[in-house]
């Protein structure tokens, strides 16, 4: 500590050129924290996903649907506990694209008992169990627009029109809450019973389902029984994992983590190189000093420290205040809540980045580090002379 004002005092030699670097340094560390939260985004319903729920589609395609009798049959095959349908809505709230967010019919009592972590009070359970246009909304997406319990919610969708009306209108019973930050808290359930019965075609028919398993031992061994009970059918089934499934559909836009550490690894290159030429400038500049610090008893080791620490004062004054500029925006929430309802910076990252800071610092000032210990007296003070 007593050597600090004397780095402080060569941080200030070239006051613009280590302001420039610093911020360079800042905005590197910025954008990894708004990278890690956009891959935090795009693979949280991995990590959220339950060992012991699959999800059961169509075998061609997604968006091809299923009929709504499989249901009971899939809970009939032996493994399988619960079973439960979505369809893809597709909601519109004021007729305007932007105001788009996920919406889906459902059966509420399983839906409620299959998702522990979609938090509603028992008194709103039972509110959308009487209400046959009830509703059920996250946090997150209630919080955009305002709405609260009692409200009538119109909503528009280009998929399915309603029979003889423009707009389905929905009340709304109950808003849940996530068990954790990573819950996606965006989403619009409303009953099945309502949706078909308006609806003008494909009636009797659902998108998909969620089904949850004894023993996530054995899922791999219930989804093929699953695909069994259908093969040969008009509507053949594709079971698996809900991880798996989210993970298949996460790389239909190509390896996050791959795009992330080819980005950065360009990003920490430059900035690396930014850094070391920063550092080598001052130990050149400061040869003569160094020649007198090690003639008034300077150890080569000493110098080294002071070059070292002088190198990762610079990285972390660009580096962890990156990361606090990254953390607040993310603190925000997400900016497209419609296609990124889940955008935080975790915990692990900002420990990683932290780490690649402090790794920075010593990777840019090694090299002149060892210059400078390596200088000898009589050469420095004849390049004063």
């Amino acid at each position: 500590m007593r050597y600090l004002s004397l780095v402080w005092s060569n941080l200030k030699r070239r006051k613009l050129r280590t302001s420039l670097t610093i911020l360079s340094i800042c905005v590197a560390f910025l954008l990894f924290g708004l990278l890690c939260a956009l891959k935090q985004a795009f693979t949280a319903g991995i990590e959220m996903a339950g060992a012991d729920r699959l999800i059961v589609r169509h075998k061609v395609s997604l968006i091809m649907l299923l009929p709504q009798t499989y249901g009971k049959r899939m809970e009939e095959i032996p493994g399988v506990d619960r079973a439960v349908h979505f369809t893809w809505f597709n909601g519109i709230y004021r007729n305007e694209p932007k105001n788009f967010f996920g919406s889906f019919p459902t059966d509420p009592e399983a839906f409620l008992e299959l998702f522990p972590e979609y938090q509603v009070p028992p008194d709103q359970q039972e509110a959308w169990l009487k209400t046959r246009t009830g509703a059920v909304v996250g946090r997150a997406l209630a919080d955009r627009f305002g709405w609260k319990i009692g409200d009538r919610v119109p909503l528009t969708t280009p998929i399915w029109p309603r029979e003889g009306e423009e707009a389905w209108t929905f009340d709304i019973v109950g808003i849940y809450d996530g068990a954790n930050k990573n819950t996606d808290t965006s989403g619009f359930f409303f009953r099945y019973d309502y949706f078909d019965e308006g609806r003008t075609y494909e009636k009797g028919t659902v998108g998909w389902y969620m089904v949850r398993v004894h023993d996530p031992e054995h899922a791999v061994d219930v989804a093929k029984a699953i695909d069994a009970e259908f093969a040969n059918s008009p509507y053949e089934t594709k079971a698996e994992p809900e991880g798996a499934f989210a993970q298949a559909f996460i790389q239909q836009i190509g390896s996050i983590g791959t795009i992330l550490i080819a980005i950065l690894s360009a990003v920490f290159f430059t900035i690396l190189l930014v850094a070391g030429n920063t550092m080598a400038q001052a130990v050149r500049e400061r040869s003569e000093e160094l020649g007198v610090l090690k003639a008034l008893g300077f150890s080569d080791n000493l110098v080294l420290g002071l070059v070292l620490a002088e190198s990762c004062l610079i990285a972390a004054g660009g580096g962890l205040v990156g990361l606090a500029l990254a953390w607040l925006v993310t603190a925000r929430g997400s900016p497209m809540p419609s296609m990124l309802p889940v955008f935080s910076l975790p915990h692990r990252d900002i420990v990683i980045g932290a780490a690649i800071v402090l790794a920075l610092g010593l990777a840019a000032g090694i090299l002149p580090a060892l210059q400078a210990r390596r200088l000898q007296i009589a050469v420095a003070l004849r390049r004063h002379v």
